[in-house]
């Protein structure tokens, strides 16, 4: 997932950063870290190559996932071909629909890119709800959603997603005067993000010297806009941001953390921002399952254990990426066989065991590689029972084709500001007018 947007779309870094996870790794979920490529022309003699198009390191590979399938598949053989960063993995991917040649059999296509490859593509990809073996009631339904187009064509089978929680440091909130204990963290702030924002002020009151509350009004900006039944589009694909009331109110709440100095000043997955991690300069952040990977990958030893995970106030999805097979593959039929085989659910449960990308068909939820993982930032914590809780609540929200650019907009270019002096009035408008300029283009 993905310059400097609130989405994760263009989260470049998070994969570099791993954690342990019982005897296994937890990372980023299927974003633009790393990851080399495969020649995708070879194969053994006689077998059928199968081709990915991927970005990032989805975690396929590293997981066995590949061999086991040509295990269980000897006339297959399986290749990569990896973009690090989706930002150059997208456009390439959109010209090669476009021209309809240069395609993958399996093209990768993450969740802030799904609605305008559903709107504008649809035609040159795969319906893969006619899959053997594939059922819609195998993934969470807003999932399904977000690659089926208004006639009922599903274009892209969905892997990982991004349940958000809060994850907090124990020794900074105890510190502050506040529970530690994340049943009770949770209910400080349960259904609503204002009382998240109360939280921090009590904390503010108490903090330890040079710590914020949250990290920055831009994260939780987008964790607020995340969990909203419609954010910037309707459901008849209008762009509402500007007179949806819900975002409004949204942007004013992390401004006034912002103004109120509950929120730090740096930007997210910035060097910056990393700096306050390594530093302990916060005590909580919106968390999805691959943060936890960006934590460790950011911070000392001694902070391993000094965290915990509790339920955020209001569901919400950050981050998730769908597999798509186009029509002018070589091997369709052997393509959807294989994106199926790899989104379901046992491969879902291997996949989150090592790679942390968090499943979303909920079967695989009562798996052990779920239901009993472990962090090595956050102890005992159950983290696979609290992210697919998370999971199961997450609203059915609309997406549009320029989410990204709006949600950047009212983070990098609006709540960031205030930070800055600039007054919430003043950053909103920055922020609409940046957005309506960037929309025009």
């Amino acid at each position: 997932m993905r310059a400097r947007t609130r989405t994760a779309s263009r989260r470049a870094v998070v994969l570099a950063a791993v954690v342990s996870l019982g005897g296994a790794l937890l990372a980023g979920c299927a974003d633009d870290s790393g990851g080399g490529s495969d020649d995708t022309s070879g194969g053994g003699s006689g077998k059928t190559t199968i081709s990915m198009g991927l970005f990032g390191t989805q975690g396929f590979k590293e997981a066995g996932l590949y061999a086991e399938y040509e295990k269980l598949h000897p006339d297959i053989k399986i290749t990569e071909n990896v973009t690090e960063r989706n930002e150059n993995y997208y456009p390439a991917l959109v010209n090669h629909l476009t021209t309809n040649s240069g395609l993958q059999d399996i093209q990768a296509v993450e969740v802030g890119n799904i609605a305008e490859v559903v709107q504008t593509q649809a035609g040159k990809l795969e319906d893969l709800s006619k899959v053997a073996g594939v059922n819609k009631n195998s993934w969470l339904a807003w999932k399904w959603q977000q690659a089926t187009t208004k006639d009922g064509q599903t274009i892209g089978l969905g892997t990982d997603i991004g349940p958000m929680a809060i994850c907090y440091r124990k020794d900074l909130f105890q510190k502050a005067g506040l529970p530690t204990d994340r049943d009770a963290v949770g209910k400080l702030w349960a259904g609503d993000w204002s009382k998240l924002v109360t939280v921090g002020e009590q904390y503010k009151k108490k903090a330890p010297s040079g710590t914020y509350f949250m990290d920055s009004p831009g994260g939780l900006l987008n964790a607020i806009l995340s969990s909203l039944k419609e954010k910037f589009y309707d459901s008849s694909g209008n762009v509402v941001y500007k007179t949806n009331p819900a975002v409004k109110t949204s942007f004013d709440l992390a401004a006034k953390a912002a103004k109120e100095g509950l929120a730090g000043s740096e930007t997210q997955f910035q060097p910056s921002w990393n700096q306050t991690i390594a530093n302990s300069k916060f005590a909580a952040v919106a968390c999805p399952p691959w943060m936890l990977g960006y934590l460790k990958g950011q911070s000392k030893p001694d902070a391993a254990g000094k965290w915990d995970v509790a339920a955020a106030p209001q569901a919400g999805n950050w981050g998730g990426t769908f597999l798509a097979v186009p029509k002018s593959g070589k091997h369709v039929k052997e393509a959807e066989q294989l994106a199926a085989w790899l989104t379901a659910p046992a491969q879902q449960a291997k996949l989150f065991s090592v790679q942390g990308s968090f499943p979303s068909a909920p079967a695989a939820y009562d798996l052990p590689q779920v239901k009993d993982a472990k962090n090595a930032m956050t102890g005992d914590s159950p983290i696979g029972t609290i992210f697919a809780d998370a999971a199961k609540a997450i609203p059915l929200q609309p997406i549009g084709p320029k989410d990204q650019i709006i949600g950047a907009g009212l983070g990098d270019n609006g709540v960031i500001l205030v930070t800055k002096g600039t007054s919430p009035e003043e950053a909103w408008k920055t922020a609409t007018k940046t957005i309506d300029n960037n929309l025009e283009k």
